[in-house]
C-alpha cells in the first residue's frame, strides 16, 4: 500500500476485501488474482460463488462482528451488490479502507435520491413523481397517461418491485400492492423506447474516466437476455451514451465502476431509467472483447492504479444462461461446432458461476460470442434451440 498526491494506492499483493459472494464478485475475484491480489468474500451463502475462489467468511450481511473481520483482513473494501446495510457500511468505513464510500450507496440505493442525482449533472430522466398515497398515483397517472411505471424506491431488481399501468382502473390495486413494501414510492412515465442501452464508465481517485462501448440490452420478463456489441445505432448516439455515463462518474465522484441504463427514442432522445454502482451484467461481454474487462477496470479504479484501454477488440454478444437453460446447454457442450463454430465464424466463450441449484429464472452463467458481425451470433443463438424457452 502507498499513498501518493492522488490518493492511496493499493500494490498487487494487498487483500481486497468484498461484500457479496455472487457471481460478480466471483468474477472479480478472477481477474484481480490475475495481478497479485488476494481475496476475502463476505456472504451467508455456504460455497458462494465467490467463496469458492476467495477466501470466504460466511456470516448475514448486517453481522457487525463478521463485517469487522472482513475489515480487518482487508487493505481496501468494495461491495458487489447496491442493498448493503448503512451500518455495517459505516463500521467498514471506519475500520478500513472502502474508497467507493457510502454517499454513492445512499444515492443508488433509493430510486427518487438517485433520479434527483441524475438530474443534478445534467442528464435527462423520463418524467417521475414521488407518490405517498392512492390519490396522488391516481393524479400522476393521469397527468403521465398509461401506460406508466410505478416503482418501490428501495429494493426490486430483474422486474420485481414494479407495477405496470396499463389503465386507471389498476390504481387501488397497484397502490395497495407496493405499498406493502413500506418504502416511497416512484411513478415514471413509461418512454416509448426504440432500444435499451447501457454504459459502464470507471473512475478513480486520482480522476481518471473511462467508458467502455455502449450496449444494446434485450430483456425477456424483466431479466437481461443479450448485450449487443456495437450497439445497432449510429455513432454519433453511441458517443452520446458515452459521454453521459462519463458526466455522471464525475458528478457522482464514483469510484469504482458505475453501470448507467438508458433509454434510447426513436427521435435519438437518452434517458436515463437506472444506476448501479458495481460491476454490472450487461458489462459482461467486456471480459473477451474489450483490452480490459469490466472486473479487471474496477479492481484498477479502486486500487487507484491506472485505468486501462476500454477498446472494443471484436464484436459480440453476450447471452445469459438462466436455470432452465443449464439442461440444454449440457445437451450441446460436447457437439463438435457449438463452441467453435466456424461455419458461422462465432467463437464461444462459457462462464458458469459455480451456483449449486439451476432454478428458473435463476442467473446461472453467461456466454460470450465472439463474432466479425453480430448478426451471426444472433444467428448462433437461435440455432442452437437453448434459449427457445425463454
Amino acid at each position: 500500500m502507498s499513498d501518493t498526491s492522488s490518493g492511496k494506492v493499493i500494490q498487487p499483493g494487498g487483500t481486497i476485501g468484498i461484500l457479496g459472494g455472487g457471481q460478480l464478485g466471483r468474477m472479480l475475484t478472477l481477474a484481480g488474482r490475475n495481478m497479485g491480489y488476494r481475496f476475502v468474500t463476505l456472504d451467508p451463502t455456504e460455497d458462494a460463488p465467490c467463496g469458492q475462489v476467495a477466501d470466504q467468511i460466511q456470516a448475514n450481511f448486517d453481522d457487525v462482528e463478521a463485517a469487522r473481520r472482513l475489515a480487518a483482513r482487508s487493505d481496501v473494501i468494495t461491495y458487489e451488490f447496491e442493498n448493503v446495510d448503512a451500518h455495517v457500511t459505516n463500521i467498514l468505513m471506519e475500520e478500513s479502507y472502502v474508497p467507493q464510500g457510502s454517499h454513492l450507496l445512499y444515492t443508488t440505493q433509493h430510486r427518487l435520491r438517485e433520479k434527483r442525482a441524475i438530474e443534478a449533472a445534467g442528464v435527462p430522466v423520463a418524467p417521475y413523481a414521488e407518490i405517498t398515497s392512492e390519490a396522488e398515483l391516481r393524479e400522476a397517472a393521469e397527468r403521465f397517461g398509461t401506460p406508466c411505471v410505478l416503482k418501490t424506491a428501495t429494493g426490486g431488481y430483474d422486474g420485481k418491485g414494479q407495477w405496470v399501468l396499463r389503465s386507471l382502473d389498476e390504481v387501488a390495486e397497484a397502490y395497495e400492492t407496493l405499498s406493502r413494501a413500506k418504502t416511497e414510492l416512484v411513478l415514471e412515465q413509461f418512454i416509448h423506447f426504440d432500444k435499451e442501452l447501457s454504459v459502464i464508465a470507471a473512475r478513480s481517485p486520482r480522476g481518471e474516466v473511462k467508458a467502455f462501448p455502449a450496449a444494446e440490452n434485450i430483456h425477456v420478463h424483466n431479466i437481461l437476455h443479450e448485450s449487443i456489441v456495437p450497439a445497432r445505432i449510429p455513432v454519433p448516439v453511441q458517443k452520446a451514451a458515452e459521454e453521459l455515463a462519463i458526466r455522471i462518474a464525475e458528478s457522482l465522484g464514483v469510484i469504482g465502476l458505475i453501470a448507467v441504463e438508458l433509454f434510447l427514442t426513436k427521435d435519438g432522445g437518452l434517458y436515463v431509467n437506472e444506476l448501479a454502482p458495481r460491476p454490472h451484467n450487461s458489462g459482461h461481454y467486456t471480459m473477451e472483447a474489450c483490452r480490459t474487462s469490466q472486473f479487471e477496470q474496477h479492481v484498477r479504479a479502486i486500487c487507484n492504479l491506472p485505468l486501462g484501454s476500454t477498446e472494443l477488440i471484436t464484436p459480440v454478444v453476450m447471452v445469459n444462461l438462466l436455470g432452465e437453460h443449464i439442461a440444454p446447454l449440457h445437451d450441446h457442450l460436447a457437439e463438435p461446432g457449438f463452441l467453435e463454430n466456424e461455419q458461422l465464424g462465432v467463437s464461444a466463450k462459457l462462464h458458469l458461476y459455480g451456483k449449486k441449484e439451476a432454478k428458473e429464472k435463476r442467473k446461472m452463467g453467461h456466454i460470450n460470442l465472439l463474432t466479425d458481425d453480430v448478426e451471426k451470433a444472433l444467428t448462433w443463438i437461435e440455432q442452437t434451440g437453448i434459449w427457445e424457452s425463454k
